[in-house]
């Protein structure tokens, strides 16, 4: 059932989680797949507002495939979320995403985190069910929405990192901030 959450945001956003462990040929590395898929969603009715820093985090569930390049960013849209989860699930395949099996490697991956604090058990479900358990989503929305609370139970951003189970590797990717006008 839809609905607004019982907690507030500051300001209600819409977060977007990005990531990529599969270099291609003709799109690059982890990241710059990374920055590229954010300038195809800053076009038309998405805006992308902010964008943490890239970091590199271990697969969760830990596995032998490469480590991703992970960032969240904040976006404004007229699209409902179900029209905007559409919108990502598009723009993965035209990076040659293919879903085959669960928590595989891949060369894009996007999320709907959050829209405006909204509560909704789905389709899409919001907020996105696992994100306060993952250091690859934490650690990068504080970045760009350092105030956030989770819209269910309210805990901050600093609150959930700090209740992250050990041992989920993460670290900042060296000269990776991007800049919003190299989205254009």
């Amino acid at each position: 059932m839809a609905g607004d959450g019982p907690y507030f945001q500051v300001r209600p956003v819409i977060l977007i989680a990005i990531g990529s462990n599969l270099a291609s040929e003709a799109l690059g590395t982890p990241a710059q797949i990374c920055t590229r898929a954010l300038a195809r969603l800053n076009s038309g009715d998405v805006r992308v507002t902010a964008v943490s820093a890239f970091y590199e985090t271990a697969p969760v569930p830990a596995s032998d495939q490469p480590w991703f390049v992970n960032a969240v960013a904040r976006v404004e849209t007229g699209l409902s979320p179900a029209a905007l989860l559409s919108r990502l699930h598009e723009v993965e395949k035209e990076f040659g995403r293919m879903r085959r099996q669960l928590n595989e490697a891949r060369v894009l991956d996007l999320d709907l985190l959050d829209y405006k604090g909204m509560f909704q058990e789905g389709p899409p479900i919001l907020p996105h069910p696992r994100m306060g358990e993952r250091a690859f989503v934490l650690y990068p929305l504080r970045d760009v929405a350092p105030h956030w609370r989770h819209p269910v139970h309210g805990a901050t951003v600093s609150d959930l990192i700090g209740a992250l189970t050990p041992g989920q590797g993460i670290r900042p990717l060296a000269g990776s901030v991007p800049r919003l006008s190299g989205l254009e």
